[in-house]
């Protein structure tokens, strides 16, 4: 089955041609379905209304790393042109708290570039509603257009024109979804989960460990991430407050992502309190190692750009018999081709 699954991947990179060398999200895949979940929150001695969090009954890819400036940028030049929904905040221009990302023209005509050194590191100042129209994109193919029902407002999520908080509350991910902002469980699986079969088992921190990671730039033995603590020194890497995606190289989770702990904090898609969506994994600055734990589940609200929050995303995995299904539509097409040549 593996081998089918090369082979499908292959011809449609193929087929789509210059699509495939467009936005490229690496993922890492997720099983063990149907693991146990744990009690996450303030009864598990962390922070936000109790839940058993973790426990995901399918097979799914996950973002190796958090969504970066680079990608967003890419995003930005495909549907901004006309930035109806503001998908761009222009704090996201800073080198310091920001992005690197710049925008240039008038409106009807934006183009956005992004500064070298900030390519791969996270995109930050991207609200909920940012977030899902993004992977809205991702799940349309990468389209090129107005911001609409076929590229930002229609896909994983019906937003259509959706702003408000109670608009973006409203919101729910599709049966049919590609990719999808993380879910909750999704999120705390891939950070937490020993990866260990359908256990119960996890880890109190995204860097395979229960001991609370240091902030050595250099993680020769790993355990490491880019948030405030002792001795309470930022930025620690050359006067820019984010990290490269992937910086601590012996720091990653049990199922191979980065920088689920510190950076920014993602988004999920947890409705918190009937008013806010879910947060997770700390950030650069703003709280210590607290915030990087499993027990602790934070929010904020669906319509706001901050600067210490970005996103990572969710891919679905087809079932067999869509791949089998895409493999005999695409042999019918080639053979329909070479008939025509």
């Amino acid at each position: 089955m593996k081998k089918v699954f090369a082979v499908a991947a292959a011809i449609v990179l193929l087929c789509l041609g210059s699509l495939a060398q467009a936005t490229v999200i690496p993922t890492v895949p997720v099983g063990n379905p149907g693991n146990v979940g744990e009690l996450s929150g303030s009864g598990a001695g962390g922070y936000g209304p109790d839940r058993i969090c973790g426990s995901v009954g399918y097979t799914y890819n996950i973002g190796k790393y958090e969504v970066t400036a680079g990608q967003y940028t890419a995003f930005l030049n495909a549907v901004a042109a006309t930035d109806t929904y503001a998908l761009y905040n222009t704090e996201m221009s800073r080198t310091d708290w920001g992005s690197g990302i710049t925008r240039g023209g008038v409106s009807g005509s934006y183009t956005y570039s992004v500064a070298t050194d900030f390519i791969n590191r996270p995109v930050n100042y991207v609200s909920w509603g940012d977030s899902a129209r993004f992977a809205n994109w991702l799940h349309n193919g990468l389209p090129t257009g107005a911001q609409g029902l076929a590229t930002t407002e229609d896909g994983a999520y019906y937003l259509n024109g959706a702003t408000t908080d109670a608009a973006l509350n409203a919101v729910s991910r599709e049966l049919d979804w590609r990719w999808a902002i993380t879910s909750e469980d999704e999120w705390y699986k891939a950070a937490y989960h020993k990866n260990d079969g359908m256990t119960g088992n996890y880890f109190d921190y995204p860097t395979s460990s229960n001991t609370a990671p240091g902030q050595d730039m250099a993680d020769a033995s790993g355990n490491n991430a880019n948030y405030y603590t002792a001795p309470y020194v930022y930025p620690i890497d050359s006067g820019k407050c984010t990290t490269v995606a992937g910086e601590f190289q012996n720091s990653d989770s049990p199922y191979g992502t980065f920088d689920q702990g510190g950076n920014v904090w993602e988004w999920n898609e947890a409705l918190l309190y009937g008013v806010s969506r879910g947060l997770r994994g700390g950030s650069f600055v703003y709280g210590d190692d607290y915030s990087l734990r499993a027990s602790t589940r934070y929010d904020f609200y669906p319509p706001y750009d901050y600067y210490l929050i970005g996103f990572r995303i969710s891919e679905a995995v087809p079932e067999p018999s869509s791949i089998i299904a895409l493999l005999g539509g695409l042999g019918m097409l080639l053979g329909l081709r070479r008939r025509k040549a």
